[in-house]
Parts: C-alpha cells; sequence; structure tokens
C-alpha cells in the first residue's frame, strides 16, 4: 500500500515538472503576442511551480519510504532545474537594477520622443520625462554619458542611423534636419518592444550624440535599456 502511494507521489511530481517545463516556452510565444500580462503570469507559474517541484523531489529523497524510487526522483528533479535556475538568476538580480524603465546618456535633457507616441498602445508607459526616474538613473548609471565625437554632423547622424540599423532596430523616425532619430528595439527572448531616441547636435568642441530608451511596458526593465545604450555606444565608437 505504502509502496503504490509512493510510485504515485513520485510520478505526479514528474507529471508536474514536464508541465511546468512546457509552460515556459508557451508563456514566451504568449508574451511576443502582445498578451505581456497573462504571458508572465504563466512564465512565473512556470518558474516557481518548477522550484516547489525540485525541492519536493530532493526533500522525497531524503526519506526511507522514498529512497526506492531515489533515480527517479533524480530525474523528475532535472526537469524542474530550468525554471528553478531562471528563478533563480532573476531573484539574484533583482537588487542590481533600481525598478525604472526610462534611461537616458543626457539626464539633465533627455532627448525627447515625437513620433513614438503614435507608436505605442493606450496602455504603454508614459513618455513624460519623470524628474525622479530620471536621478534615479542617473545613480544607477553613472556610466552612461553623452557620446561625443570629431565626425562632422552629418557623418555622425549617417553612422548612428547605420548602427542603429545594424543593431536590428526599427527605425520609424529618420530626421537629418532635426538631427534626430527614433526607432524600436526588441528584447530578445520576451520580445519586449522598447523606443529609442537618439540626437544628433554639434557645437564648437564637436559633435554630440546623446539616447533615451524607455520601455513600452512593464516597471522594471532589469537593466535592458541601459545595456541596448551601451550596446549602440560601443558599436558606434567600433565602426
Amino acid at each position: 500500500m505504502h509502496e503504490k502511494t509512493s510510485s504515485k507521489l513520485v510520478n505526479w511530481v514528474g507529471y508536474l515538472a514536464i508541465t511546468m517545463l512546457v509552460i515556459l516556452p508557451i508563456a514566451v510565444l504568449t508574451v511576443r503576442s502582445g498578451a505581456w500580462q497573462q504571458g508572465l503570469m504563466l512564465f512565473a507559474i512556470g518558474c516557481l511551480g518548477s522550484t516547489i517541484l525540485l525541492v519536493l523531489a530532493l526533500v522525497l529523497g531524503l526519506f526511507p519510504l522514498y529512497r526506492p524510487h531515489g533515480n527517479a526522483l533524480r530525474r523528475r528533479g532535472l526537469l524542474a532545474i530550468p525554471g528553478t535556475a531562471i528563478l533563480l538568476s532573476m531573484v539574484a538580480g533583482m537588487g542590481d537594477y533600481p525598478p525604472i524603465h526610462d534611461i537616458t546618456t543626457d539626464p539633465d535633457n533627455p532627448p525627447a520622443f515625437s513620433a513614438a507616441q503614435s507608436k505605442r498602445g493606450n496602455d504603454a508607459n508614459s513618455l513624460r520625462i519623470d524628474p525622479e526616474v530620471i536621478e534615479t538613473a542617473r545613480q544607477a548609471y553613472s556610466d552612461l554619458a553623452t557620446l561625443e565625437t570629431h565626425l562632422s554632423i552629418d557623418e555622425a547622424y549617417a553612422q548612428a542611423l547605420a548602427t542603429a540599423q545594424d543593431l536590428g532596430w526599427d527605425v520609424y523616425r529618420d530626421d537629418l534636419n532635426a538631427g534626430y532619430i527614433e526607432a524600436a528595439a526588441s528584447t530578445a527572448i520576451m520580445g519586449f518592444t522598447d523606443d529609442v531616441a537618439i540626437r544628433i547636435t554639434s557645437n564648437e568642441a564637436g559633435t554630440m550624440i546623446d539616447l533615451r530608451s524607455v520601455s513600452r511596458v512593464g516597471r522594471s526593465d532589469l537593466g535592458a535599456n541601459a545595456a541596448r545604450i551601451r550596446k549602440f555606444i560601443q558599436a558606434f565608437t567600433q565602426q
């Protein structure tokens, strides 16, 4: 009787672990389809469920009744490792990033958006400049600064446009006269779309390029916007 009950529980751990594993790609596809809130909820369920099942498999293996099922429990526990690893990495990284989603290289005068508003849905984050958010970004990402170059403003504009396109950004504003480029950039896995404004200006010292990257949805970008700006600066300077 006890043997039958223990076997049944071990099997259920396996069934649920497979379910949690399958939920993860479904959640990603759901987010990428536009239903990001539902997708993130599914993703959280998959990660948290995997973690609970892995802990359960490890704990059950400590009891004499389940020791004969040790190999089966370990195999089922392996199925829960991907979701558990994702959850642990997210929790570990949460303290590294402030809960903001609007990052710029020029906190004193952030580039403004003009074409982006029509690309964003009604439920998208506001593009209004929030001084508190900008100041938080300044402190959290103090390495981000205006990109200065000795290129002429026309040359810098052309190179900035080429860099954005090479990075796979969808440029929807290309305004040389105003010195502005606006584009949409997507995150690699979830496919979240963020908007980027690039401003090119010049003075007697040379040409200056400033960027601003703003997430369309979500409160915290987990460092994605800052990473995008760094990637642009690196790509631009390497051309």
